[in-house]
């Protein structure tokens, strides 16, 4: 699969499960403009059938490369950032994957049960678009999942898809600043993220970065159907280092606080 049908059938499964997402991409158009991605992610866990190494071949194999690495103590998750060299204005790729064994037997248990039932030798450009490959989630267990972590509970129940696009705020013209785009979601009814603050990191590090609560949609579980937090879109303002080279890396405390966009809230 080329570079372009991979992003447009990520963004297009994306934007059919979050109408938020799709909605502000027209508001900013509409406002005359130009919406430039500035990275993907991706949640996994930390197996060999379904790690980083996996969701990474389908974009190692259109030119992307390894450029960084960070480490998240406190939610327990590793994480490595992509770039692609043959296409700079590709999004960067973000995958992030769950220390499993940091967690409770009843955590690993659930997991291992999932990742028993992906097939064998499965290949990371099936995996990225398989959902939840493992089956109907059951609803005692995401609660279990939440209570212990957010992040496992959420890829029990969505499995393998794009967890957030991100606005590049750095190619926006009439809301190029974090502040204007913040407010111009609020100002069309957006909940804005506001754990750690509603901007997370600072022109000095070269990074700030928000991101909208995700949208709530009901879910079917195996014995019955559920509203609950799926994927949110994020926006990233970078800044040019003191030899005028864009930062394209993350900050690790910053996107500690962006994962918390999944997080059950109230409006």
């Amino acid at each position: 699969m080329e570079l372009d049908q991979i992003l447009n059938r990520l963004w297009n499964d994306y934007s059919a499960q979050n109408p938020s997402a799709k909605r502000i991409k027209e508001l900013f158009e509409n406002e005359g403009e130009s919406v430039k991605n500035d990275h993907i992610a991706f949640r996994t866990f930390n197996h060999p059938k379904v790690n980083i190494q996996v969701l990474s071949e389908p974009f190692l194999k259109v030119g992307y490369k390894e450029m960084g690495e960070y480490f998240f103590e406190e939610k327990h998750l590793y994480a490595k950032h992509f770039e692609n060299p043959l296409h700079p204005d590709a999004p960067r790729i973000f995958i992030s994957e769950l220390i499993v064994e940091d967690f409770s037997p009843f955590l690993q248990k659930t997991v291992n049960e999932c990742i028993s039932r992906v097939p064998e030798g499965i290949s990371g450009e099936e995996l990225i678009f398989s959902g939840t490959i493992w089956g109907i989630p059951s609803w005692e267990n995401y609660q279990k999942l939440r209570d212990e972590s957010e992040y496992a509970a959420w890829l029990y129940v969505y499995g393998y898809r794009t967890n957030h696009f991100t606005v590049s705020v750095t190619h926006l013209q009439k809301y190029g600043t974090m502040e204007k785009t913040n407010q111009f979601l609020k100002d069309n009814g957006f909940t804005m993220n506001s754990s750690g603050g509603e901007i997370k990191g600072t022109p000095e590090q070269l990074l700030q970065q928000s991101s909208i609560m995700a949208d709530i949609v009901p879910v079917q579980f195996t014995d019955r159907v559920e509203s609950i937090p799926a994927c949110y879109y994020e926006f990233a303002r970078r800044f040019t280092d003191e030899k005028g080279k864009l930062y394209s890396g993350f900050i690790a405390k910053s996107a500690d606080k962006i994962f918390e966009s999944t997080n059950f809230y109230t409006k």
